[in-house]
């Protein structure tokens, strides 16, 4: 019998902020120990796949850079193969700067083929406006994620969604999100780790984007309400996922073989 496979967001999931859930540890060490394969998902963009290694290794995880993906690493794919060897005015950190380079691309505000919107803890309205404009001029508008907020440990911050809602309503064009809840996201992931939707779980703590993006994608799902989904939240939605478990620690392999 082949053993099933995990595709795993990591905010709510396995980390909150800087630390590691309780039992997210013992949970990879059994994915490892029962041969499972296994990749870590995130919306964010704004890290590179080695930022995060560290970061979720700091957490107290002992998870490889190699099984991780990012929405900028789906975005960078989705721009390759729309226009193989582009140019792209990014707005970003490393994490998606990198992946855009990694696909050959140029990055330039000098007629560029896309706008791309990602990440960053730095927004300037300059930047903005520059978008605003190249948007109007005919450069295609792209966004890493739809989040519209994003929890930190000193409060909510603004996210992508948002910041891309305001060159929305300057611009009158509304962007193409790539990431989750896109199951374009979770097919480019799939691929990238040679795995097939009817083998594979999704794991998520958000009906809107995980959840959704799973069952979008064909997988099945299991919600884990470690992070910002309650349980009188899902009824609020008109799809459910397979599995409800109060957070990694709770999913016994042995039920998902």
């Amino acid at each position: 019998m082949i053993k099933k496979n995990f595709l795993i967001d990591m905010d709510g999931v396995l980390i909150h902020g800087k630390k590691g859930l309780p039992g997210a540890d013992s949970f990879i060490e059994n994915l490892v120990a029962d041969g499972r394969n296994f990749a870590i998902l995130t919306n964010n963009s704004k890290y590179t796949t080695r930022d995060l290694a560290h970061r979720l290794n700091k957490s107290g995880l002992n998870i490889p850079e190699e099984v991780l993906f990012t929405s900028a690493m789906a975005t960078a794919e989705f721009l390759a193969k729309q226009k193989p060897n582009g140019k792209a005015f990014v707005i970003g950190e490393t994490g998606l700067t990198e992946a855009i380079h990694s696909q050959g691309y140029i990055q330039t505000s000098t007629d560029p083929d896309f706008v791309v919107l990602g990440e960053t803890s730095m927004y300037s309205f300059d930047q903005i406006t520059y978008a605003v404009r190249l948007i109007e001029a005919g450069a295609r508008f792209i966004a890493t994620n739809p989040d519209a907020n994003g929890p930190t440990e000193n409060g909510t911050v603004p996210a992508t969604g948002a910041m891309a809602a305001l060159i929305e309503k300057a611009t009158g064009k509304s962007p193409f999100y790539v990431g989750k809840p896109n199951p374009l996201m979770m097919r480019t992931a799939l691929n990238h780790f040679n795995m097939h939707s009817e083998e594979t779980y999704m794991i998520g703590d958000r009906m809107d984007t995980d959840i959704l993006s799973g069952i979008s994608a064909g997988m099945e799902t299991i919600l884990v309400l470690s992070g910002v989904t309650k349980p009188e939240m899902i009824d609020n939605y008109p799809y459910r996922p397979k599995y409800v478990r109060q957070s990694v620690a709770e999913i016994d392999l042995s039920e998902f073989a």
